[in-house]
């Protein structure tokens, strides 16, 4: 049909005449109410923002003599953090002195990895930045 008969078609009915697919051959249009359409296209992505989860990163700062039952207690709100699918960055701090001791660091970050690794990866390996270690984890 033609353009000028789709058009008094369109405003026969009191509605819009919108132009679906413009790279087709011949150029695919539709009657409708426009207002409504655009309403529930905005409604949809809307729905969709909502169900998607962003992924944020938490931090768990230690130090390099943290004791058995801190780094417990740690360890289950990393893993609780990973079953919400977020990262979690581990941060051994080191003051004063500690700094000649990185091994205990280490030894800690290592630990951090096999209490996690059953549900969690390494995405960042260790590196070590001014007087701070660091690692990140991710969801498996």
């Amino acid at each position: 049909m033609t353009v000028n008969e789709a058009l008094n078609k369109s405003q026969d009915y009191g509605l819009d005449l919108v132009e679906i697919a413009p790279s087709a051959k011949p150029p695919v249009c539709k009657i409708m109410d426009y207002g409504k359409y655009v309403y529930e296209q905005n409604k949809k992505e809307k729905l969709n923002k909502k169900k998607q989860h962003t992924v944020t990163v938490k931090e768990i700062r230690m130090r390099p003599k943290t004791e058995e039952h801190d780094l417990d207690f740690k360890l289950k709100h990393a893993r609780s953090f990973l079953d919400q699918k977020n990262k979690v960055k581990f941060t051994v701090q080191f003051r004063g002195r500690e700094l000649a001791y990185k091994e205990f660091g280490e030894r800690l970050l290592e630990r951090v990895v096999e209490e996690l690794e059953d549900v969690g990866k390494i995405e960042q390996p260790l590196k070590f930045e001014g007087r701070n270690m660091t690692m990140v984890m991710t969801h498996k």
